[in-house]
């Protein structure tokens, strides 16, 4: 049972207990406000996998995807917004 907080370094966000067809929707509201170089760890109850192509397809190039946890019950992804080359 984790909860977002502003004063953790590494927030985890928890998206099984979201109906499915909310969970992208959310991790993509996440994932939008993110500033570079920032992160979060997704928690989910299956390989995001197809979250993957989801987000590099709207993203290219702009996000790390770091696997944590591959199951079988639970997946913990690292998601970063990469900083910007100067």
């Amino acid at each position: 049972m984790s909860q977002v907080t502003e004063a953790s370094t590494v927030n985890e966000i928890d998206v099984r207990q979201l109906v499915p067809a909310q969970r992208h929707v959310k991790i993509f509201q996440l994932v939008d406000a993110l500033a570079p170089g920032a992160s979060f760890v997704l928690v989910n109850d299956h390989d995001p996998k197809p979250l993957y192509y989801q987000l590099e397809a709207e993203h290219p190039k702009q996000f790390s995807w770091t696997y944590i946890d591959r199951g079988p019950t639970v997946w913990r992804v690292a998601i970063g917004r990469l900083q910007k080359a100067a």
